[in-house]
């Protein structure tokens, strides 16, 4: 096995301990039993854990943006068009709670460790890059135009999902999810107007 194959299946193995059993639990041993590995593999790989969270952080973000933005698909109305969108981050939200809990834990172990810290920095990064694209396709599509900076709506709009994601991780009420989902829509297509 390659040292890079050896690197996936690792990453793969380091998400399945942490999503079932928590960042604590996802020491170099446990996730090397995971990946069917000898202990001594892993530094084939990886000079260190962080080494590896900070991969498995970025995967996950880059498994995140595949499903998050698929080919944009229209509503009747720019309006729907947002709430389709935020309606398949909910989606996604629902069809894997754990890997979202991970999400959660690992953000807050890079924040704890110094030398992982900007890999949360650039995990938020990469999440208002996300909701800027979104933002922008929809707009071009329904030749609308932002009346701030995208960007700035982009940051809004990560908070707002931060805010749907641990609520519903919390309470799993759907109806909830949607009426908080249904308030972002309008919020942000009152944001825009006619170009």
């Amino acid at each position: 096995m390659s040292a890079q194959e050896r690197r996936v299946e690792l990453v793969a193995a380091a998400f399945r301990v942490v999503a079932a059993r928590g960042v604590g639990a996802a020491s170099v041993r446990a996730i090397c039993q995971e990946a069917g590995m000898a202990l001594a593999s892993f530094h084939y790989a990886f000079s260190t854990r962080d080494e590896l969270m900070a991969e498995l952080v970025s995967v996950v973000i880059e498994a995140e943006r595949h499903a998050m933005l698929p080919p944009l698909t229209p509503g009747e109305t720019f309006r729907d068009t947002v709430r389709l969108g935020l309606e398949r981050y909910l989606q996604h939200l629902r069809s894997d709670p754990q890997r979202e809990k991970a999400m959660l834990e690992l953000t807050q172990y890079a924040l704890r460790t110094p030398s992982l810290e900007v890999v949360a920095s650039k995990q938020y990064e990469r999440y208002h890059e996300l909701a800027q694209e979104a933002l922008a396709t929809a707009a071009e599509r329904w030749n609308m135009t932002w009346t701030m900076p995208v960007d700035e709506i982009a940051r809004i709009l990560v908070v707002v999902t931060d805010g749907v994601t641990m609520s519903w991780l919390v309470t799993r009420d759907d109806e909830a999810a949607a009426r908080a989902l249904d308030f972002a829509a309008d919020s942000v297509v009152g944001l825009a107007v006619a170009a």
